[in-house]
């Protein structure tokens, strides 16, 4: 009798190991949060300021240098490699004026 509830007790656990391995490694890297952030920023709807629920995960850094790049990339302050360009961001400015 004791070697058998050894035996289920042993079992229950590999059990729990494994179904908690599983879940575990089904859930979706930081970067896989990211890219799915970025992706539901651009299919936001114009003057939506809500974060979009496949952002939740991120830190609020990431988040806000997430969300400036998206609003810097609509202004079109950004060059062709995703950087900043402060070049594009002046002749905005002055063109404004």
């Amino acid at each position: 009798m004791h070697r058998r509830t050894i035996a289920i007790l042993a079992a229950a656990v590999i059990a729990g190991a494994v179904t908690g391995l599983v879940i575990w490694l089904s859930q979706p890297s930081y970067d896989d949060i990211a890219d799915n952030c970025v992706a539901a920023l651009k299919e936001r709807a114009d003057g939506d300021k809500a974060k979009p629920k496949a952002c939740d995960g991120l830190t609020d850094d990431d988040y806000d240098a997430l969300l400036m790049s998206h609003i810097m990339g609509d202004l079109g302050w950004l060059d062709d490699e995703g950087r900043f360009d402060k070049n594009r961001m002046l002749e905005d400015t002055l063109n404004n004026d």
